[in-house]
């Protein structure tokens, strides 16, 4: 697996997958980049696809020091810098559209198309999950914190015809302080002042049943961003792009169709 350094000495692991137009394919919280395991392939007739293990995870190095979005998001410019790919599309969802939004409003020059997947401004302009999701994630007995996760992700029906395992809870061997990092950093993202700065043809995609990431991010996001569009997928959650695949994709590649060439 591929390797870059950053400049402040950390090894970030990267892979790169099918050919054509580079698509940067950007992770939620606390995860690698099997998050995209489920979909990835889908976007391989017309694109490339990139994607990283953020500092803290899989094989990237693991600093006990401060993480943060904005960080995550030179992290990326590492990858690019290491590829040699001046321009790209970005495609974030979660904790990965809150890196995809630092990245397009700090290097609007490394970004060509954006979308953003289920995910939001931060605070203190953001909408929060409500209390009873946070109690339902913060459960103690063993198992009861991640089906409550797994129930926030996916629908019942999908769940009842997808056992396992599944990619989007977070790497398992992620050691306590990089996981205690990645929260801190995705709790403190506040792109506000930073969203109109992006000049990026920009989609904004959200489940419409999504409570661990409120759905009014998605129209705060699309409002606060020129000329953004907003699509709403009735009937998902947060993982929509995965369990609702077929939609999710086709939505994102029409719409990166439409961008000019380079």
């Amino acid at each position: 697996m591929p390797h870059t350094t950053t400049p402040d000495g950390v090894d970030i692991a990267y892979q790169v997958r099918g050919e054509g137009a580079p698509l940067v394919l950007l992770a939620g919280q606390a995860n690698n980049h099997h998050w995209w395991d489920g979909v990835r392939d889908d976007f391989h007739a017309d694109r490339s696809t990139i994607t990283l293990d953020y500092r803290g995870t899989g094989e990237s190095g693991k600093p006990d020091k401060p993480y943060s979005t904005e960080g995550f998001a030179l992290d990326v410019i590492a990858v690019l810098d290491d590829l040699g790919v001046d321009r790209a599309d970005v495609y974030g969802t979660s904790m990965g559209g809150r890196v995809a939004q630092q990245l397009a409003a700090r290097h609007p020059h490394r970004v060509h198309g954006l979308v953003l997947g289920c995910t939001s401004p931060g605070s203190p302009h953001g909408a929060e999950r409500d209390n009873d999701v946070r109690a339902s994630l913060a459960q103690t007995q063993p198992g009861a914190a991640r089906q409550a996760l797994l129930e926030l992700m996916y629908t019942p029906a999908w769940l009842a015809a997808h056992p396992g395992p599944y990619q989007t809870l977070g790497d398992p061997d992620m050691p306590a302080h990089a996981r205690r990092r990645h929260l801190v950093a995705s709790s403190q993202h506040d792109a506000w002042q930073l969203l109109p700065g992006i000049s990026a043809p920009t989609l904004v995609i959200h489940g419409s049943d999504d409570l661990l990431n409120p759905v009014a991010n998605a129209s705060l996001l699309a409002n606060q961003i020129p000329g953004a569009r907003l699509h709403m997928i009735p009937g998902a959650r947060h993982a929509y792009f995965e369990e609702y695949r077929a939609v999710a994709t086709r939505l994102v590649l029409d719409f990166l169709s439409t961008m000019p060439h380079r």
